[in-house]
């Protein structure tokens, strides 16, 4: 938990830890948002759990995050497998959550599948165990821009090496995704919500953004020309601004 004001919850994406988002929280905290990061069973320093947990159950952990930290509401920020967690959060405990902003992510089952071979790239956290596989197959897992910034790639590598999934709570990531669609009740959802994607994303295409900005009542779309899947630590700065414009309107 970093920074002072209003918290944001930040819900993380596929296998990742806490400091693969210093960039973004850096950049959020400068502005006077308190960013609560944590890693999710069997990510991070978290281990994994015998029988892993269903979305339902990923929510309640976001959830019993707030709780042992006594905020009984906070914006979320879910990030690519975050924001199916985020939504899921928003769905089941909408006392909780003032703002939503989801990035880089679907409504699982029925929205637009990426590319084959980004999807089968993410079918294994090799990349958090193996920089020369991260650094071969960035661009097509992530989009162009995450090959052409190195300083991304030493951060992002450096990141994921202190502290990889566990294999276990990797595949219990893609077991919770696994049949999971949000899409027959996202007009539930009634928190103001803004909606962020890459237009270069092979793993969710942009189409998926607009299917969510289409069916959550009064949501804000914004696509990001040029930007691939970790658009928000690509443009980090212009992230964070655009998410703290959000947040306090």
């Amino acid at each position: 938990m970093r920074g002072a004001g209003r918290p944001l919850l930040l819900i993380m994406g596929l296998g990742g830890n806490i400091e693969m988002w210093d960039p973004l929280e850096r950049a959020l905290n400068a502005r006077g948002i308190q960013t609560i990061a944590y890693d999710a069973s069997g990510t991070g320093d978290s281990p994994p759990r015998l029988v892993p947990r269903r979305m339902g159950g990923l929510a309640r952990q976001a959830a019993h995050v707030l709780d042992a930290l006594g905020h009984p509401c906070a914006d979320v920020l879910g990030v690519s497998f975050g924001g199916a967690v985020a939504q899921q959060l928003t769905l089941n405990n909408p006392h909780r959550v003032r703002r939503l902003v989801l990035a880089s992510t679907t409504c699982g089952l029925g929205g637009v599948p990426g590319k084959p071979v980004a999807l089968a790239l993410l079918a294994t956290p090799l990349r958090y165990y193996s920089p020369a596989f991260l650094r071969r197959t960035a661009g097509l897992l992530y989009g162009p821009p995450a090959t052409n910034d190195e300083q991304l790639l030493r951060t992002q590598t450096k990141a994921r090496r202190a502290r990889p999934p566990s294999w276990w709570g990797y595949l219990g990531q893609l077991a919770a995704a696994a049949g999971w669609s949000s899409l027959p009740w996202l007009h539930r959802i009634r928190r103001p919500t803004l909606v962020l994607s890459g237009a270069a994303d092979p793993i969710v295409p942009p189409v998926n953004a607009r299917i969510l900005a289409a069916r959550i009542p009064g949501a804000e779309l914004e696509i990001v020309p040029g930007a691939g899947h970790l658009l928000l630590m690509e443009h980090a700065e212009q992230a964070a601004a655009r998410i703290a414009t959000f947040l306090a309107s």
